[in-house]
């Protein structure tokens, strides 16, 4: 049985989205961000770095496999069944290319941008403009590319769209609209 850890959060709800997708049974626990529950001795046993989501998978051999990094999860499952992956050439570089440009690109200039517009105990104006146009000017990429393909990275739904999705359904980023972005809001 697969075990994920997780809030709902952006990083988190990519991880049920690919079990649900992937047809694989699995036990969600929560873990109340809010109330610091990550930060407790029992969760950072499973990740030291106290950031959800964590998959914990006992249908292995051996010991169960402890994952975290919602990217990583992601790749996991796909591999793990053969789906949402391509097996190889450039259809599976187009779907790493996508999570890598998710990882660094698009997760840390929204999270930061709703960091420093929500959570920062001082207004820092040149923070909020900076992550909150980088979030814009990478929307809009996305939008180009998907004027163009059904999907992030062609005509086949991957992980690279499930990775995107945790940021994108929201909607609901400070300064970051899809205004003018139709296919990304569709």
């Amino acid at each position: 049985m697969i075990e994920v850890y997780a809030f709902a959060t952006p990083n988190s709800v990519k991880v049920p989205i690919a079990l649900e997708e992937l047809g694989l049974a699995y036990d969600l626990k929560p873990v109340n961000v809010r109330k610091g529950e990550q930060k407790e001795a029992g969760f950072v046993d499973l990740n030291a770095n106290a950031k959800v989501p964590v998959l914990v998978d006992a249908d292995v051999e051996g010991a169960p496999l402890v994952l975290t990094e919602s990217a990583a999860i992601l790749v996991y499952l796909a591999e793990k069944t053969g789906r949402l992956l391509p097996a190889g050439g450039e259809a599976r570089a187009r779907v790493f290319e996508q999570l890598f440009f998710h990882a660094s690109g698009l997760s840390p200039a929204f999270g930061n941008a709703g960091f420093f517009k929500r959570s920062s105990p001082e207004p820092q104006p040149v923070a909020e403009a900076r992550f909150s146009g980088e979030a814009a000017r990478l929307t809009g990429l996305l939008d180009t590319l998907l004027a163009e393909r059904r999907f992030v990275t062609g005509d086949d739904f991957s992980i690279a769209d499930i990775a995107h999705f945790g940021w994108i359904w929201r909607r609901q980023f400070p300064d970051v609209t899809f205004d003018g972005r139709p296919h990304l809001a569709r």
